[in-house]
Protein backbone atom coordinates (compact mmCIF):
# COMPACT_ATOMS: atom_id res chain seq x y z
CA UNK A 1 0.00 0.00 0.00
CA UNK A 2 1.28 3.50 -0.31
CA UNK A 3 2.99 5.26 2.22
CA UNK A 4 1.28 7.77 4.33
CA UNK A 5 3.45 10.84 4.83
CA UNK A 6 3.22 13.59 7.42
CA UNK A 7 5.65 16.46 6.08
CA UNK A 8 5.88 19.29 8.05
CA UNK A 9 7.42 22.00 5.61
CA UNK A 10 8.84 24.93 8.80
CA UNK A 11 9.42 27.31 5.43
CA UNK A 12 11.59 30.20 7.27
CA UNK A 13 10.83 29.28 10.80
CA UNK A 14 13.05 27.49 13.85
CA UNK A 15 16.55 28.54 14.70
CA UNK A 16 19.35 26.53 15.90
CA UNK A 17 17.90 26.13 19.77
CA UNK A 18 14.08 25.76 18.37
CA UNK A 19 14.74 23.16 15.57
CA UNK A 20 16.98 21.23 18.67
CA UNK A 21 14.18 21.15 20.97
CA UNK A 22 11.14 20.55 18.84
CA UNK A 23 13.43 17.20 17.68
CA UNK A 24 14.59 16.67 21.14
CA UNK A 25 10.47 16.33 22.24
CA UNK A 26 9.10 14.94 19.20
CA UNK A 27 11.75 12.03 17.99
CA UNK A 28 11.47 10.15 21.56
CA UNK A 29 7.69 10.16 21.11
CA UNK A 30 7.61 8.66 17.72
CA UNK A 31 10.62 5.91 18.65
CA UNK A 32 7.71 4.77 20.87
CA UNK A 33 5.21 4.94 17.81
CA UNK A 34 4.26 1.19 15.58
CA UNK A 35 4.17 3.98 12.39
CA UNK A 36 3.52 1.13 9.87
CA UNK A 37 3.19 2.78 6.53
CA UNK A 38 3.12 5.85 7.88
CA UNK A 39 6.05 8.72 7.55
CA UNK A 40 6.75 11.06 9.60
CA UNK A 41 9.18 14.04 8.00
CA UNK A 42 10.43 17.50 8.69
CA UNK A 43 11.96 20.29 6.18
CA UNK A 44 13.93 23.00 8.81
CA UNK A 45 15.55 26.16 7.01
CA UNK A 46 19.16 25.26 5.06
CA UNK A 47 21.77 26.00 7.85
CA UNK A 48 19.74 23.66 10.55
CA UNK A 49 19.71 20.49 8.12
CA UNK A 50 22.54 19.27 9.83
CA UNK A 51 21.68 19.60 13.20
CA UNK A 52 18.00 18.39 12.46
CA UNK A 53 19.86 14.96 10.71
CA UNK A 54 21.80 14.55 14.29
CA UNK A 55 18.84 14.84 16.09
CA UNK A 56 16.63 12.56 13.90
CA UNK A 57 19.73 9.86 13.82
CA UNK A 58 18.45 6.45 13.74
CA UNK A 59 14.67 7.42 14.37
CA UNK A 60 12.00 7.08 11.88
CA UNK A 61 11.79 10.69 11.01
CA UNK A 62 13.18 11.56 7.78
CA UNK A 63 14.58 15.24 6.94
CA UNK A 64 13.91 17.09 3.81
CA UNK A 65 15.21 20.17 1.83
CA UNK A 66 12.69 23.14 1.31
CA UNK A 67 14.52 23.75 -2.27
CA UNK A 68 17.51 22.64 -4.14
CA UNK A 69 19.24 25.00 -6.73
CA UNK A 70 19.00 23.77 -10.69
CA UNK A 71 23.07 23.93 -11.00
CA UNK A 72 25.21 21.41 -9.69
CA UNK A 73 28.03 23.68 -9.16
CA UNK A 74 30.02 27.02 -9.86
CA UNK A 75 29.26 30.83 -8.75
CA UNK A 76 25.65 30.82 -7.59
CA UNK A 77 25.77 33.17 -4.34
CA UNK A 78 23.15 31.64 -2.09
CA UNK A 79 22.64 28.51 -3.64
CA UNK A 80 22.50 24.86 -2.36
CA UNK A 81 22.70 21.85 -4.89
CA UNK A 82 21.39 18.56 -5.10
CA UNK A 83 24.66 16.90 -4.55
CA UNK A 84 25.70 19.17 -1.64
CA UNK A 85 22.47 17.93 -0.09
CA UNK A 86 23.19 14.18 -1.15
CA UNK A 87 26.54 14.59 0.62
CA UNK A 88 24.35 15.61 4.61
CA UNK A 89 22.61 12.13 3.88
CA UNK A 90 19.20 14.24 2.76
CA UNK A 91 16.77 11.86 1.24
CA UNK A 92 13.97 14.19 0.35
CA UNK A 93 13.63 17.71 -1.01
CA UNK A 94 10.63 19.97 -1.91
CA UNK A 95 10.47 21.43 -5.10
CA UNK A 96 8.05 23.97 -6.86
CA UNK A 97 6.55 25.33 -3.65
CA UNK A 98 4.14 28.07 -4.74
CA UNK A 99 5.99 30.22 -2.65
CA UNK A 100 8.90 29.88 -4.60
CA UNK A 101 7.30 30.19 -7.27
CA UNK A 102 6.00 33.41 -6.36
CA UNK A 103 8.22 34.78 -4.63
CA UNK A 104 11.39 33.70 -6.90
CA UNK A 105 9.82 33.06 -10.28
CA UNK A 106 10.27 29.45 -10.47
CA UNK A 107 7.80 27.90 -13.26
CA UNK A 108 7.54 24.56 -14.45
CA UNK A 109 10.52 24.34 -16.78
CA UNK A 110 12.94 25.42 -13.46
CA UNK A 111 10.45 22.78 -11.42
CA UNK A 112 11.34 19.96 -13.94
CA UNK A 113 15.36 20.75 -14.04
CA UNK A 114 15.52 20.35 -10.06
CA UNK A 115 13.60 17.78 -10.54
CA UNK A 116 16.31 15.81 -12.23
CA UNK A 117 19.30 16.95 -10.24
CA UNK A 118 17.76 15.68 -7.35
CA UNK A 119 17.01 12.35 -8.97
CA UNK A 120 20.72 11.82 -9.98
CA UNK A 121 21.57 12.31 -6.76
CA UNK A 122 19.04 9.83 -5.27
CA UNK A 123 16.81 11.97 -3.48
CA UNK A 124 12.72 11.78 -3.78
CA UNK A 125 11.39 15.15 -4.94
CA UNK A 126 8.44 16.72 -3.59
CA UNK A 127 7.03 17.58 -6.44
CA UNK A 128 4.18 21.07 -5.77
CA UNK A 129 1.81 22.20 -7.57
CA UNK A 130 -1.78 23.72 -7.31
CA UNK A 131 -3.57 26.89 -8.89
CA UNK A 132 -4.49 30.24 -7.49
CA UNK A 133 -8.28 31.37 -6.51
CA UNK A 134 -8.69 33.57 -9.63
CA UNK A 135 -7.54 30.38 -11.92
CA UNK A 136 -10.12 28.22 -9.62
CA UNK A 137 -13.15 30.58 -9.73
CA UNK A 138 -12.51 30.51 -13.64
CA UNK A 139 -12.78 26.45 -13.33
CA UNK A 140 -9.51 26.36 -14.55
CA UNK A 141 -8.45 24.25 -11.87
CA UNK A 142 -7.67 20.60 -13.67
CA UNK A 143 -6.39 22.52 -16.90
CA UNK A 144 -3.31 23.98 -14.29
CA UNK A 145 -2.66 21.08 -12.32
CA UNK A 146 -2.28 18.86 -15.69
CA UNK A 147 -0.37 21.91 -17.13
CA UNK A 148 2.35 21.64 -14.07
CA UNK A 149 2.20 18.17 -13.84
CA UNK A 150 3.33 18.23 -17.74
CA UNK A 151 5.90 20.81 -17.47
CA UNK A 152 7.40 19.40 -14.03
CA UNK A 153 7.49 16.24 -14.65
CA UNK A 154 8.63 16.26 -18.61
CA UNK A 155 10.79 14.12 -19.93
CA UNK A 156 10.57 12.05 -16.25
CA UNK A 157 10.26 8.33 -16.82
CA UNK A 158 8.42 6.29 -13.68
CA UNK A 159 9.34 2.57 -12.82
CA UNK A 160 7.77 2.30 -9.63
CA UNK A 161 5.96 5.69 -8.39
CA UNK A 162 8.02 5.76 -5.44
CA UNK A 163 10.50 7.88 -7.03
CA UNK A 164 8.63 10.89 -6.97
CA UNK A 165 5.86 12.42 -4.62
CA UNK A 166 3.51 15.04 -5.60
CA UNK A 167 1.67 17.57 -3.45
CA UNK A 168 -1.43 19.21 -4.35
CA UNK A 169 -1.34 22.54 -2.44
CA UNK A 170 -4.36 25.02 -3.73
CA UNK A 171 -2.81 28.20 -3.40
CA UNK A 172 -5.70 30.27 -1.69
CA UNK A 173 -5.24 27.74 1.20
CA UNK A 174 -2.17 28.22 2.07
CA UNK A 175 -1.44 30.10 5.27
CA UNK A 176 -4.78 32.05 4.93
CA UNK A 177 -6.61 29.60 7.28
CA UNK A 178 -8.77 28.35 4.30
CA UNK A 179 -9.07 25.02 3.33
CA UNK A 180 -10.05 23.33 0.64
CA UNK A 181 -12.76 20.64 1.92
CA UNK A 182 -11.97 16.96 0.98
CA UNK A 183 -14.13 16.55 -1.32
CA UNK A 184 -12.54 19.88 -3.24
CA UNK A 185 -9.26 18.17 -2.44
CA UNK A 186 -10.27 14.51 -3.25
CA UNK A 187 -11.81 15.47 -6.80
CA UNK A 188 -8.13 17.22 -7.42
CA UNK A 189 -5.97 14.46 -6.28
CA UNK A 190 -8.04 11.85 -8.25
CA UNK A 191 -7.27 13.81 -11.29
CA UNK A 192 -3.74 13.97 -10.75
CA UNK A 193 -3.56 10.08 -10.32
CA UNK A 194 -6.20 9.75 -13.40
CA UNK A 195 -2.76 11.32 -15.10
CA UNK A 196 -0.31 9.55 -13.48
CA UNK A 197 -2.21 6.56 -14.43
CA UNK A 198 -2.76 7.56 -18.50
CA UNK A 199 0.98 8.59 -18.27
CA UNK A 200 2.80 5.68 -16.51
CA UNK A 201 0.46 3.01 -16.05
CA UNK A 202 -1.80 1.99 -13.49
CA UNK A 203 0.75 0.28 -11.12
CA UNK A 204 2.91 3.45 -10.51
CA UNK A 205 -0.32 5.58 -9.66
CA UNK A 206 -1.51 3.35 -7.29
CA UNK A 207 1.82 3.56 -6.00
CA UNK A 208 2.67 7.21 -6.15
CA UNK A 209 1.84 8.79 -2.86
CA UNK A 210 0.11 12.20 -3.32
CA UNK A 211 -0.24 14.80 -0.30
CA UNK A 212 -2.30 17.56 0.13
CA UNK A 213 -1.28 21.32 1.37
CA UNK A 214 -3.25 24.00 2.58
CA UNK A 215 -4.16 24.78 6.02
CA UNK A 216 -4.03 21.40 7.35
CA UNK A 217 -4.38 21.01 11.05
CA UNK A 218 -5.16 18.09 13.50
CA UNK A 219 -8.52 18.94 13.43
CA UNK A 220 -8.89 18.74 9.75
CA UNK A 221 -6.83 16.18 8.95
CA UNK A 222 -8.53 12.79 9.67
CA UNK A 223 -11.32 13.57 7.03
CA UNK A 224 -9.03 14.19 4.51
CA UNK A 225 -6.90 11.15 4.88
CA UNK A 226 -10.34 9.17 4.85
CA UNK A 227 -10.25 10.40 0.88
CA UNK A 228 -8.91 7.26 -1.29
CA UNK A 229 -6.60 9.60 -3.32
CA UNK A 230 -4.58 11.75 -0.57
CA UNK A 231 -1.80 9.86 1.08
CA UNK A 232 -1.02 12.59 3.45
CA UNK A 233 0.17 15.93 3.86
CA UNK A 234 2.51 18.53 3.21
CA UNK A 235 1.61 20.80 6.53
CA UNK A 236 3.60 24.83 7.14
CA UNK A 237 1.94 26.05 10.46
CA UNK A 238 0.58 23.25 12.19
CA UNK A 239 3.55 21.39 11.89
CA UNK A 240 5.56 23.83 14.17
CA UNK A 241 3.82 22.96 17.46
CA UNK A 242 5.25 19.70 18.64
CA UNK A 243 1.78 18.46 20.18
CA UNK A 244 -0.07 19.48 16.54
CA UNK A 245 2.62 17.56 14.52
CA UNK A 246 2.31 14.14 16.70
CA UNK A 247 -1.29 14.55 16.85
CA UNK A 248 -1.16 14.38 13.27
CA UNK A 249 0.98 11.47 12.93
CA UNK A 250 -1.38 9.24 15.43
CA UNK A 251 -4.36 10.25 13.42
CA UNK A 252 -2.60 8.86 10.12
CA UNK A 253 -1.76 5.70 12.47
CA UNK A 254 -5.05 5.17 13.36
CA UNK A 255 -6.49 5.25 9.63
CA UNK A 256 -3.73 2.47 8.82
Amino acid sequence: MRKLIIAGNWKMNKGLGETRSFLQAVVPQLNKLDLGRVIPLVAPAYPFLTEALREAFASPLMVSAQDVSERNDGAYTGEVSAPMLASLGLKYCIIGHSERRQYHCETDASVNQRLFKLLDQGLVPIVCIGETLAQRDAGDTEKVVLSQLEGGLKDLKLESGTEIIIAYEPVWAIGTGRTATPQQAQEVHAIIRKWIGETYGQSVAQNLSILYGGSVKPDNIKELLECSDIDGGLIGGASLKENDFLAMINTAIGLT
